[in-house]
């Protein structure tokens, strides 16, 4: 690891922060106490800051020398509802409440990443630092995006990172084009006829109709996608029914659909409301199905994953990068930026994922010693785009 001496001087209070962030964690929009420690600390080290984006907690500090490139490094602020269990001596404090998924980790290394530039430029330019809140289904990154994020504060390119179980600690993991995917979400609701469970030929049972859907849909995936290419439909709830002699007259599906192309997503939404639609009419029942854009894919582009790969490399090693990894089917709403802006997002290894520590995990576990190679990575990627490298 290529670690700068001032960063690894940081680590100390680089594990304060997050410990301190771990023990408070708030959900999305709810951010108060975090935007607040976020603003403080960097106005301590003479950074521009702004408060109040994104929803009202959303933070961005600025760092100004002088003209030249513009670079916007991202870090997600958000807690998630879990209750943790890993019994450390720092755990939530907040009944309910848990980072699960590491935001207080990316937070922390943000901002000693923009301790340490503040007392090293990395270059001619601007370094935009922005703390996103509500990562976590609500999409912050959106609502950042479209009260003007990139119009108050311009950037040529805008970078983030998850940390990630699984992968070994410090090791660095990207590729360009789709990298996590697109996240949708459905209802449909099946309207049949009520009847006796003991004389179902009086009704129109929409359970047997959802079977039937369910068998439709999952044939979208296995036979008009194409092979090479991926999808998921999940059937995550489905509800019907008030006692057990009864065959219900309406039942619920909901659920989710994550998909990597545009494409694929225009043909799964179509496909499913039209398979939907005519089964349940083939049954003399009816559907009315409601389905939601959330989060598009998040897809890198190639001349700054280079560039982040550079910078990776230069922080771990030459060959220690991984740059073929599989996209995950889950979803990251750090989308809505790269949707705006040339960028890349790039996964950080966490160490072992084993015990159940894996994101989402009330057992989750952030690996305080990666904190200094996130530090680095973001000046590092900052110094090559203002620089104006390619990779």
């Amino acid at each position: 690891m290529q670690i700068d001496d001032a960063i690894l001087a940081m680590q100390s209070q680089l594990i304060g922060w997050r410990h301190d962030l771990h023990a408070h964690p708030e959900t999305a929009f709810q951010e108060h106490r975090t935007a607040a420690f976020i603003a403080r600390e960097m106005k301590a080290m003479g950074l521009e800051v702004h408060e109040g984006l994104g929803g009202g907690t959303g933070v961005v500090g600025v760092l100004r020398n002088g003209a030249g490139r513009s670079v916007g490094l991202r870090a997600d602020i958000d807690a998630l509802d879990v209750t943790e269990t890993t019994g450390l001596d720092y755990a939530s404090q907040i009944p309910g409440k848990m980072h699960a998924c590491g935001h207080d980790g990316h937070t922390t290394m943000l901002l000693g990443a923009a301790r340490h530039m503040a007392a090293n430029p990395p270059g001619d330019g601007t370094v935009v630092f922005i703390f996103q809140p509500a990562e976590e289904n609500e999409g912050g990154a959106r609502v950042m995006v479209e009260e003007g994020l990139f119009e108050r504060f311009p950037v040529d390119q805008v970078f983030g990172l998850h940390n990630w179980p699984g992968l070994p600690a410090g090791q660095f993991a990207l590729r360009d084009g789709p990298v996590m995917a697109a996240l949708d979400t459905f209802e449909l609701r099946l309207t049949g006829k009520g009847a006796h469970a003991a004389m179902p030929h009086q009704g129109i049972d929409p359970i047997t109709v959802a079977a039937q859907v369910q068998t439709a849909w999952q044939n979208i995936v296995s036979r008009s996608v194409e092979p090479t290419d991926a999808a998921v439909i999940s059937i995550t709830q489905i509800h019907a029914g008030d006692t057990l002699n009864v065959i219900p007259e309406q039942l619920v599906i909901r659920g989710t659909v994550r998909t990597l192309r545009p494409e694929t997503r225009d043909l799964c939404e179509a496909e499913m409301g039209h398979r939907a639609e005519h089964i349940a009419a083939a049954y003399h029942a009816s559907a009315a199905f409601d389905y939601q854009r959330r989060y598009p894919a998040t897809i890198n582009t190639a001349a700054a994953t280079a560039l982040a790969r550079s910078a990776a490399e230069a922080v771990a090693g030459a060959g220690t990068v991984e740059g073929g990894l599989t996209p995950s089917m889950a979803a990251e709403d750090f989308a809505f930026m790269l949707e705006q802006k040339p960028g890349s997002y790039i996964w950080l290894g966490n160490g072992s994922a084993e015990g159940g520590r894996n994101l989402h995990s009330p057992n989750y576990v952030f690996n305080d010693e990666i904190l200094p190679v996130g530090v680095q990575y973001y000046c590092e990627v900052a110094r090559r785009a203002l620089r104006g490298d390619n990779g």
